[in-house]
């Protein structure tokens, strides 16, 4: 369970997530409130996952989502759940490589004094990940383990050196953070997005199930540690920001930061608490945690091709494993898949932080949510149509209260996700629009696959019978 655990927690990127979206949460969402909404959101992931790891006891769960949703919604909802999972997890990997790619050029600048093209470093970086997609999840374990503790090491010691040093000017007020007006205050959605965002792959522990132990034991254990752990986390971290600031000066002090560096929101208390090395090493661990979630989404993305491989929807090849048991074949899909994504942003020499990041984040975000949705609502189907569990708080009020609430974010989403992406409003409607036909599409390619292996099939029988 710990080695699925890392993985799960290196794909939410602890660090990525503070220093990449504290500024914009606290700038353009509700201020003070920002640690509220971080804990509403990982309470209303609970909720889901209530459903989620009830129906992985009695589903093979390997597939991913499309699994979960194979079993409820039938095999046509499956393809297209698949190719959305897809959508969402390669988007989301192409956007946290051009975050990496920005910052690790910047790194190389300061400290080497040696200028390096950002897409240069990515193109680096895939290669790299794709090594590591090679191996087998014991390995890749050791690595997550190393990077995820690093980084939340730092930022608990800031966390600490405010407490215990009181570094907060006005102290340390719960009700400004927590409060159910804190919470409402300003755009609550803005924060809502981001705390969505920083529970991006929690729902990999059922990826893992097939390569780990008592998966009925350790899938449902390592689900519920790896959300609670980072709501609480990713809470106590904002309200330590917060109160550093100040509630009434934090929103302000968010705001100067977006002028020119967002980062410096986090940076510039950590330098001050800690020393100027803490801001410099947590620069470096940025780059650490980035390259953590890359491996992870990565990895991911390669068990759901190797999945669609079996279940013949996509070329066979791609389920072929190597001597480390690894999905070889779709590693190498993979990581041209995302260069692919990123070639329009690399030969233009995009920005990588303002467009490849902003864009494809919110997109991979709403397309996230609708896979929460058609997941839900196929737990409540095939727990109906299967009286397998007889607890009607996990089979259906958890899953429909669910399914309420996640649709109550994807309005949020759609609602503000101009702001959320920094893109104009033509290229916020083409990302969007993107999602449902980039799925269509691929289920129609699936379609095809899987019909013409059943004609295969047939002609096969009909040979071995004459």
């Amino acid at each position: 369970m710990v080695g699925i655990l890392f993985f799960v927690l290196s794909a939410q990127a602890p660090l990525t997530g503070i220093v990449g979206a504290a500024a914009l949460a606290v700038a353009l969402g509700n201020g003070a409130g920002a640690p509220g909404a971080y804990l509403v959101v990982g309470l209303v992931i609970i909720l889901f996952a209530v459903g989620f790891t009830t129906i992985t006891r009695y589903v093979d769960s390997v597939g991913g989502f499309s699994a979960l949703i194979r079993a409820g919604l039938g095999v046509s909802m499956a393809r297209a759940g698949s190719w959305l999972a897809l959508i969402t997890y390669n988007t989301i990997q192409a956007a946290m490589y051009g975050l990496f790619g920005a910052t690790a050029s910047g790194l190389i600048s300061r400290y080497l004094h040696v200028d390096v093209a950002w897409w240069a470093i990515v193109l680096a970086t895939v290669a790299l990940v794709y090594a590591f997609g090679c191996r087998n999840i014991e390995v890749g374990a050791r690595v997550m383990a190393v990077l995820v503790s690093a980084e939340v090491a730092i930022l608990l010691a800031f966390a600490i050196g405010v407490i215990v040093r009181g570094s907060a000017p006005h102290g340390f007020d719960l009700a400004a953070s927590f409060g159910p007006q804190a919470i409402t205050a300003g755009a609550p959605g803005i924060a809502v997005l981001f705390a969505i965002a920083s529970m991006f792959g929690f729902e990999s522990t059922a990826i893992y199930a097939g390569e780990a132990r008592e998966p009925q034991r350790t899938v449902p254990r390592a689900t519920y540690l790896s959300v609670s752990l980072i709501a609480v986390f990713f809470a106590f971290i904002m309200w330590v920001l917060i109160s550093y600031y100040g509630a009434s000066g934090a929103q302000g002090a968010a705001l100067d930061t977006l002028a020119t560096d967002p980062g410096n929101f986090v940076l510039v208390p950590i330098s001050s608490v800690l020393g100027g090395w803490a801001a410099d090493l947590t620069s470096v661990l940025l780059c650490t945690s980035l390259l953590a979630g890359l491996l992870a989404f990565h990895n991911i993305v390669n068990r759901y091709l190797h999945s669609m491989a079996e279940h013949d929807e996509l070329p066979r090849q791609l389920s072929r494993t190597n001597r480390h048991q690894a999905p070889a074949v779709a590693a190498a899909v993979q990581s041209l898949t995302v260069v692919l994504v990123m070639a329009w942003f690399m030969i233009g020499d995009k920005n990588p932080v303002a467009t490849l990041f902003g864009w494809l984040s919110g997109t991979a975000v709403a397309a996230l949510v609708v896979l929460y949705v058609l997941v839900s609502v196929s737990i409540i189907r095939y727990f109906r149509a299967h009286r397998v569990h007889s607890n009607a708080w996990s089979t259906v009020a958890a899953p429909a209260a669910s399914v309420v609430l996640m649709l109550g974010e994807l309005f949020i989403i759609v609602r503000n996700f101009q702001t959320l992406t920094g893109g104009s409003a033509t290229t916020c409607d083409v990302l969007l629009w993107s999602v449902p036909a980039v799925t269509l599409l691929g289920w129609l390619v699936s379609t095809a696959f899987r019909r013409r292996a059943g004609a295969g099939a047939v002609e096969v029988a009909v040979e071995t019978a004459a």
